[in-house]
């Protein structure tokens, strides 16, 4: 009798808990990011992007040795590139996801509580355009990564996508070793949360709340009841519960597929978007990065296969050139790391 009692016990503690807490979650948008911490030194990072529309995102590499800025013109950060990296771009013009030869993963997600410096602060601009490629380009591991932008040395500007949406996002890494940071702007000052607890990261609320949110949900079994919505803090949930609950292994294969699932699992299906609530958007791709091996797998979600590179099969080095592979209305699968074709880098977006 007491098995059967628990359920509706817990469901009627879970509504009252989260209507609490709901003030909190409203207007979240969809996108998703989880480490998974397998056997062996097996690390593998998954990433949803959903959106309102088709960002035109394709896939490059960049090598070593590349003079870059901020996309500001004057009052730029200024830097070359330490490492090469295969990215996602967004609207041929920023950086959304990637990894580097070191295998350092950068997830960019919404955030639309963020709020930066103001924009008389005189330090060197870097847009959120160019934020995950400056972390890709100077970067081997998540420590070395934290220790620089403690210093802050430089400020990071908003931009808003060519449809007009608020350009608000936060910033996750990853790495080999496990090790996680989170960068947000709150108030105008970054806050970085640091370590391999930090596994999962969603959107709205900002990520301290986000950790309150999930604490409710570790006090029930996951086996028995998980929040099933596409809102931010219940996607936190189930990845949080699912990151760890998956098969734990050493093995490549089975890890990548182990994060592929959760990443669906908490992805919004295509066409699903509620109306007066642009935040609520459908599952357009999903990344997952492998940086024990180093290989990083595409999977647009209009596409039935994913496609993938091999990092160490790619030349990276000074003056092998920018490449490209045109991912839009091709149904590319397998690996591709042999089908980039040479190209002239975008150039990141700007504030008009």
């Amino acid at each position: 009798m007491r098995s059967r009692l628990l359920f509706p016990m817990a469901l009627l503690a879970a509504g009252a808990a989260l209507t609490s807490l709901v003030v909190f979650v409203t207007n979240a948008d969809a996108c998703t990011r989880a480490v998974y911490l397998g056997k062996e030194g097996r690390v593998v990072t998954g990433r949803s992007m959903d959106w309102v529309e088709d960002m035109q995102t394709n896939l490059w590499i960049f090598p070593r040795g590349m003079k870059r800025d901020g996309g500001l013109n004057k009052g730029s950060l200024e830097w070359t590139s330490k490492y090469g990296s295969v990215v996602a771009s967004v609207y041929e013009g920023g950086t959304a996801d990637g990894m580097n030869e070191k295998g350092l993963v950068v997830n960019l997600l919404y955030l639309a509580e963020s709020e930066y410096p103001p924009a008389d602060d005189n330090r060197p601009g870097v847009c959120i355009t160019s934020w995950a490629q400056y972390m890709l380009d100077s970067f081997a591991t998540v420590e070395e990564a934290v220790a620089e932008l403690n210093k802050n040395s430089f400020r990071v500007v908003p931009v808003a996508a060519p449809n007009g949406a608020k350009g608000t996002v936060h910033l996750s890494i990853s790495d080999p070793t496990g090790d996680s940071a989170i960068f947000e702007y709150v108030k105008g000052k970054l806050v970085i949360h640091h370590g391999k607890e930090f596994q999962v990261m969603t959107n709205s609320p900002t990520y301290d709340k986000q950790l309150a949110l999930n604490e409710y949900w570790k006090e029930i079994d996951g086996a028995v009841m998980l929040p099933g919505t596409t809102r931010a803090a219940d996607r936190f949930a189930r990845a949080s519960y699912y990151i760890n609950a998956c098969l734990q292994t050493a093995d490549a294969r089975e890890s990548v597929a182990s994060v592929f699932s959760v990443m669906r699992n908490v992805s919004v299906p295509r066409g699903v978007r509620k109306k007066d609530a642009p935040n609520l958007s459908s599952t357009i791709w999903r990344t997952v990065s492998d940086h024990k091996s180093r290989v990083y797998y595409f999977e647009d979600t209009a596409n039935p296969s994913p496609a993938w590179v091999k990092l160490d099969k790619v030349d990276f080095n000074e003056g092998s050139g920018t490449r490209k592979l045109t991912l839009s209305g091709k149904d590319l699968a397998g690996d591709q790391t042999a089908n980039f074709k040479k190209a002239e880098p975008f150039k990141f977006l700007a504030p008009h």
